[in-house]
């Protein structure tokens, strides 16, 4: 297996920094990426490897946070062969409170970064022999839950599952693969963020009873780089979120 190259956003806690861990472990390169400066510098120091590791600071929603993230990983490593857009944000608001400024928000972080992100790494990709892209939705698309309203972002992460599929068909032919991965609840800081003090209490939205951990959506990232046959797709990697429900 070569060594890759990869781009992940939203790298300094939780799920992006679960999988720079894997893929540095790995023996891959790894440029990340967080708006929290001080965060992500803290997330360098400890993943070390730096001999194979940058980092660049700045919120994905600016257009010109991904071309840093394309400059740096050529400037240091010669290539961008896999882009994991992690970085996003969420947050629960009953729909009638949803005002301009709240929904412009979740579209700007989570849809347009992810889109104009990937626009910057596409175009090197082409210039290379192909690459990856890899999308992080959220199984909330497919599967609403009653009881926690989240609108503005689930309406950002569902333009993220169709962006996908759109880009698989778009640079199929050239060899570039577009996935996404779509996690159920995993134990992570966004929990805390959300007010949510105990995320095992909704182990029971899965069939296997239990929340997800950033090591499983890692492992999925990672198959997903080195995979050279699967594109279009949306994995569900959600404990049997959206496969069935328990009674009692």
């Amino acid at each position: 297996m070569k060594t890759l190259t990869v781009i992940i956003t939203g790298a300094s806690t939780g799920i992006g920094r679960a999988i720079a861990a894997l893929f540095l472990k790995q023996g891959h390169n790894v440029v990340i990426n967080a708006a929290n400066e001080n965060n992500l510098i803290s997330a360098f120091n400890e993943l070390g490897s730096h001999h194979q590791l940058a980092m660049v600071a700045g919120d994905i929603s600016n257009i010109s946070t991904g071309k840093r993230l394309v400059e740096t990983a050529i400037a240091r490593f010669g290539t961008v062969d896999v882009l994991i857009n992690n970085a996003g944000i969420f947050e629960s608001k009953p729909f009638l409170e949803v005002d301009e400024a709240h929904l412009d928000k979740f579209l700007n972080i989570n849809l347009k970064g992810t889109f104009f992100t990937t626009q910057a790494t596409i175009t090197q990709m082409l210039k290379q022999d192909g690459g990856a892209i890899i999308n992080i939705g959220t199984v909330l698309v497919d599967h609403a839950i009653g009881g926690f309203p989240a609108t503005a972002p689930i309406s950002s992460k569902g333009g993220i599952h169709a962006l996908t599929k759109q880009l698989a068909a778009e640079f199929g032919k050239n060899n570039i693969r577009v996935n996404g991965i779509a996690p159920g609840i995993i134990r992570s800081p966004l929990q805390a963020k959300n007010g949510i003090s105990n995320a095992d209490a909704f182990a029971g939205l899965h069939l296997l009873n239990r929340i997800g951990e950033t090591q499983d959506v890692a492992q999925l990232a990672l198959y997903l780089a080195e995979s050279n046959f699967v594109t279009g797709e949306i994995i569900n990697l959600d404990g049997g979120h959206v496969a069935g429900h328990h009674i009692g």
